[in-house]
């Protein structure tokens, strides 16, 4: 590096550090947004107001119910003594879920008899009805194979005699099947995409607000300088927020990370090179901080919405499918997934890789010489 563009970076960093707001949104920002949406993004649903109407009001439905406060995912915050109660608190949002226990379903427990209990689900969140539909067919084929073993003990039967088909599942990757562990590796990816985009972006339309990239036009540094000088130091920015952000996902969130960390950095520095190269592109069409952030905005949300990040890709439209091909985040979800919870090699990766370099190499080098265009 010659001296005028080693001075160049350096006057960069100075710059930068005594900006407390911008290196707050380098530094500070990524942090905070991974925390905050790690516990967002999170589609484990716990602790569902529930309202109970026992009509039995025996020892058989109290210990029903009782399965429903071990499970961990419900609470139940109210006992009705009437049905005209139920559609009051649906409708005021004030319970996700109704157990309405009839009468004589306890006389028809002790007999060993079918006995119906009606579960109101609030379905106006089909994901989160759907998940709560899941946990109340878990806790009734417990507590119906806890009676099927009483009643045929009682016959002097074992239900172990039954058992025609033994299915010995095992769950690879995420055994728990929590979903902070495949929520935080894509708000890894969305976060890096973000920072590296905005900084770049804001750092070099600032200049231009402020008039001080026409006196770098003027300056002895060449195109080529100029452009490595702003660029050097967000690299260099964005390399210490992957750490930071792996940190966190590691330590705060303790996602596993099974694959190899210097290969994660490795892939992250090509998935910043995209994001690097359509901040300098927002710069050269933007003239004010908010036009580029407007323009970003842009950008980033058909990212996180055809990426794969929330909602799988295979279940798109086939033409949406084919759009997806062109969003560089989606293949950086793949990896960080895939080196996260898989633990996989590059040999595995490639097919994601050399996607995400091809973008990054076009999407840089456009930008760069639009940019060049602009400052010369």
């Amino acid at each position: 590096m010659d001296s005028r563009l080693f001075h160049f970076v350096k006057k960069e960093f100075i710059q930068f550090f005594r900006d407390r707001r911008m290196l707050a949104v380098a530094m500070l920002a990524p942090i905070l947004q991974i925390i905050f949406l790690g516990y967002v993004a999170s589609t484990d649903i716990k602790h569902v107001s529930t309202a109970v109407l026992d009509q039995d009001k025996t020892s058989y439905s109290r210990t029903y119910l009782q399965s429903f406060k071990n499970s961990g995912y419900f609470n139940i915050n109210y006992y009705l003594s009437d049905q005209n109660q139920i559609a009051d608190l649906l409708d005021e949002g004030k319970v996700k879920l109704v157990i309405n226990i009839p009468h004589g379903f306890g006389r028809k427990i002790a007999r060993y008899e079918a006995s119906d209990v009606q579960a109101i689900i609030d379905g106006s969140n089909a994901s989160t009805a759907a998940t709560i539909q899941n946990y109340i067919n878990q806790i009734n084929f417990t507590n119906s194979n806890l009676l099927l073993q009483k009643k045929l003990a009682h016959f002097g039967l074992s239900a172990y005699n039954f058992d025609f088909i033994d299915i010995n599942s095992r769950i690879w990757y995420n055994p728990e099947l929590k979903s902070v562990n495949y929520m935080v590796p894509a708000i890894f990816a969305l976060i890096l995409m973000l920072s590296s985009m905005l900084l770049t972006t804001v750092a070099i339309v600032k200049e231009k607000e402020n008039g001080t990239m026409e006196m770098l036009i003027v300056t002895p540094l060449k195109p080529y300088e100029i452009i490595l000088g702003k660029l050097i130091p967000f690299i260099m920015i964005s390399f210490i927020d992957i750490a930071l952000i792996f940190l966190v996902a590691t330590i705060w969130f303790s996602v596993p990370m099974k694959g190899s960390i210097g290969l994660l950095f490795l892939l992250g520095g090509i998935f910043i090179s995209t994001g690097l190269g359509l901040g300098v592109f927002i710069s050269t069409i933007s003239q004010t901080q908010r036009q580029a952030i407007m323009i970003s905005s842009f950008i980033m949300m058909p990212s996180f919405i055809l990426s794969g990040f929330v909602f799988p890709i295979a279940n798109m439209p086939k033409f949406i499918q084919f759009l997806t091909n062109f969003i560089p985040m989606r293949y950086f979800l793949s990896i960080v997934r895939g080196l996260f919870l898989k633990g996989i090699g590059l040999n595995y990766l490639w097919p994601d890789v050399w996607p995400l370099i091809v973008f990054g190499v076009v999407i840089l080098t456009l930008s760069i010489i639009r940019f060049k265009k602009k400052i010369g």
